[in-house]
């Protein structure tokens, strides 16, 4: 059985663990996959944004690829935090490793939610960006998201869901990253 889905690395396709994965190349381990901590296996999620829970995409940059497990499978769940979906597999191809403006249009053409919000709480997005989503998605976002992912924690009423430390580091780097953009309208051009 193939399962199609999603998996985040440290820059460079580097899992946790110092191995370096390449796209297009299938990878196995003769074990019986499990999930968690201590689990064995190559570790991926069904949905973007879960993959998002286990690396910090708001301080560092990630990589984030499209992959194919086509071995056995371990589930595991989070229904607390509201993780679903999340597997370990003995056997993983890296199909696609995706880049950012493919991920922020994947979101932007999202039916609006709590998937969305997970996402722009955390991945780091600049102030463009956010616009964008705000435009995008008008009322359907909380404006709280979008407000705290632009001004940081005092220009909205404060939600413990919010790090504030790492949102204000989030937004200094994106507001950094922005400086190096030529122009607002280069950049929203390759959203389209």
């Amino acid at each position: 059985m193939e399962i199609k889905g999603y998996k985040a690395f440290d820059k460079g396709l580097v899992n946790r663990y110092g191995k370096v994965f390449e796209e297009g190349k299938c990878y196995e381990k003769d074990i019986v996959p499990s999930f968690g901590n201590h689990g064995d296996g190559y570790h991926f999620c069904i949905r973007l944004e879960d993959t998002l829970r286990y690396f910090n995409a708001r301080e560092e940059e990630i990589d984030i690829a499209e992959i194919t497990a086509y071995g056995d499978l371990a589930e595991g769940e989070d229904d607390y935090w509201g993780y679903s979906d999340m597997f370990s597999t003995n056997k993983i191809r890296i199909d696609h490793i995706l880049t950012r403006e493919e991920i922020l249009k994947m979101f932007l053409k999202m039916e609006p939610g709590r998937r969305v919000e997970r996402f722009i709480d955390s991945f780091l997005l600049d102030e463009v960006e956010l616009s964008i989503f705000q435009k995008v998605m008008v009322e359907d976002v909380p404006k709280t998201v979008i407000t705290y992912g632009l001004h940081g924690p005092n220009s909205v009423d404060y939600d413990h869901t919010y790090d504030v430390k790492r949102v204000e580091a989030a937004i200094k780097r994106a507001q950094e990253r922005n400086k190096e953009l030529t122009t607002q309208e280069n950049h929203q051009l390759k959203l389209k």
